[in-house]
């Protein structure tokens, strides 16, 4: 239920796979919430189930998408706060999103579609730079040009991506069964966040001044950790131990180089993983205070699921 005095919360792209949990998150800590959706009677039947979760827990749909500029104003007009959690092919597409938050004129805060590496401090390598690293950071411009009030959201791997296959970036999203395919030395220290708690760090953000015009970065203390950490904490679970294979990077670099085009799923992942595994972009930059806010130290009382939680549910 709404409570007096919350913000009134638009996600764009809350059938997603973040988005989903975005709009669940802001309606459970009781903020008006719409979610602009392309049909709000889809033939689907699991888009439907959602769309119906939705209006259960009082969340109101708004039919239009990014090509639909009128529906955009209407809908942003509805709303305080506009939360982007657009999938990687219509990141660039959300300059018609800021447009229109800027046309509307009303929305005090605006947190795009990021929820990755560091979109102005990142070295990825291609195909991940073209893909998310250069759109997002032109997003980011026109943000700011436009004069909108900002959160970016930076998080790690989320839980779904990184832990079913026990960290591993380019095999099949299992758990090793004797091999486990490691990255460089597998010491760099890399973040794993859960979906529901990256929802809801970035909801309790929105409303927040002191994360306005600010970067949020979600590392939950307890979740950073190595390859080789979360290859060990799998193997006390489990009493198996697994052949570590090294990848190096002049030979993870040399994979990505001689990909085919167009470029394959795994390729896209390993080079993500080249920036995480073994260049350590989840933890290598030091927090800068005058942009960045820490969002254990803004939240403590978040209690986050940890990587050794999910590790059980695999069991």
């Amino acid at each position: 239920m709404a409570s007096a005095g919350k913000s009134r919360i638009l996600v764009v792209g809350g059938t997603g796979y973040l988005g989903r949990h975005v709009v669940a998150a802001s309606a459970r800590l009781g903020h008006p919430t719409l979610a602009l959706v392309r049909d709000t009677a889809p033939s689907d039947p699991a888009k439907a189930t959602l769309l119906k979760s939705f209006q259960d827990a009082g969340v109101t749909l708004l039919e239009g998408d990014l090509d639909d500029q009128a529906s955009l104003v209407s809908a942003v007009k509805a709303a305080d706060v506009v939360i982007s959690t657009v999938g990687a092919p219509q990141i660039a597409d959300q300059t018609r999103l800021v447009a229109a938050i800027k046309e509307a004129g009303n929305v005090k805060r605006f947190i795009p579609s990021e929820f990755g590496l560091d979109a102005d401090r990142s070295d990825a390598v291609e195909p991940a730079r073209s893909m998310f690293i250069t759109n997002k950071a032109a997003i980011r411009r026109a943000v700011e040009a436009a004069g909108v009030p900002y959160t970016y959201v930076l998080v790690g791997y989320f839980f779904g991506y990184g832990l079913p296959s026990i960290g591993q970036v380019v095999v099949a999203q299992a758990p090793p069964a004797d091999k486990a395919l490691v990255l460089g030395d597998g010491d760099t220290k890399v973040v794993f966040v859960d979906e529901a708690d990256i929802a809801t760090y970035t909801v309790l953000a929105a409303d927040d001044p002191r994360a306005e015009n600010k970067t949020l970065r979600i590392g939950p203390p307890t979740n950073t950790l190595s390859h080789n950490q979360l290859l060990a904490l799998w193997e006390t679970k489990t009493g198996k131990t697994f052949q570590r294979v090294h990848l190096p990077e002049d030979a993870v670099l040399r994979r990505i180089q001689e990909a085919s085009v167009p470029v394959p799923l795994d390729i896209i992942y390993l080079s993500l993983g080249h920036a995480t595994h073994i260049k350590g972009e989840h933890t290598k930059f030091e927090m800068d205070p005058s942009s960045e806010v820490d969002a254990n130290e803004l939240y403590p009382d978040v209690k986050y699921t940890t990587v050794d939680d999910y590790l059980n549910r695999l069991l």
